[in-house]
């Protein structure tokens, strides 16, 4: 039987590994395509994955 070896990075609990995320404006361009805005995740920066264990997050107080 195969063994199945654990993912080894860790994704990011808020945005289950999807950072960046287009939203429609509702609003057309010239050419007829959609207006979209870039969205990325708070928590992980938009990288997806936090950050590993044995890096250092710098809390500003």
């Amino acid at each position: 039987m195969p063994q199945h070896t654990p993912v080894r990075t860790r994704i990011c609990p808020d945005c289950d590994g999807f950072p960046l995320v287009a939203i429609t404006t509702g609003q057309r361009t010239p050419d007829g395509r959609r207006e979209t805005l870039t969205a990325a995740c708070r928590f992980c920066n938009g990288t997806g994955h936090t950050a590993p264990a044995g890096v250092r997050v710098r809390v500003a107080r």
